[in-house]
């Protein structure tokens, strides 16, 4: 008997067929759409620190950043770095959760200090247009008038094609205005 246990479990399982096994789940389409965006993006930052007050009001802008994506899982990751120097600015995650519904991001941001930024969609949008609302967050020591402050931020990504996105987002200081403006837009374009 001790002798046909080991005979008896190799003679089943070399009888199991590959389709026994459990099946590989396929990608979402939404998943499938991320992983179009792999790859290396040339980018720029246009900065407006506070809404427009006047025709002349100049942006901060900042050209020569490089968002390299590859795909980790069922989420794509950017990491923002300079053009010649591979050190993180940003870190960021965008995926989506068929579970729930909705799209999840998150981002490690060196540039300035804030918290780990986390962010969902509403719903399920479609995956060339996504906007994604965070809770409101400490803001960042960039200038005097935000101190002590709050900000809130929502972020759409918008896809124009296989070769170019734009990620703009809109700030709400916590100042009693409740006036929203795209504080960033992020131009990328892809790298031929």
């Amino acid at each position: 008997m001790r002798g046909l246990l080991p005979v008896t479990a190799v003679i089943l399982l070399s009888l199991a067929q590959p389709g026994d096994a459990q099946p590989v789940q396929q990608p979402s389409p939404e998943t499938a759409a991320l992983s179009t965006r792999a790859g290396s993006w040339d980018v720029s930052d246009t900065f407006h620190i506070a809404p427009d007050a006047t025709p002349d009001a100049t942006p901060d802008v900042t050209n020569g950043l490089v968002a390299d994506r590859r795909m980790v899982g069922s989420h794509l990751e950017e990491i923002l770095h300079r053009a010649g120097d591979d050190t993180p600015l940003r870190i960021d995650y965008l995926g989506y959760d068929a579970t729930a519904g909705q799209w999840d991001y998150v981002s490690i941001e060196a540039r300035i200090p804030v918290a780990v930024m986390k962010a969902t969609s509403s719903g399920r949008d479609d995956p060339g247009r996504v906007t994604l609302r965070f809770e409101p967050f400490a803001a960042p020591p960039i200038t005097p008038a935000w101190d002590g402050r709050f900000l809130r931020m929502e972020q759409v990504i918008t896809e124009d094609g296989p070769h170019h996105e734009t990620k703009d987002q809109y700030f709400t200081l916590a100042d009693g205005s409740g006036i929203r403006w795209l504080a960033h837009r992020y131009d990328y374009r892809r790298r031929r």
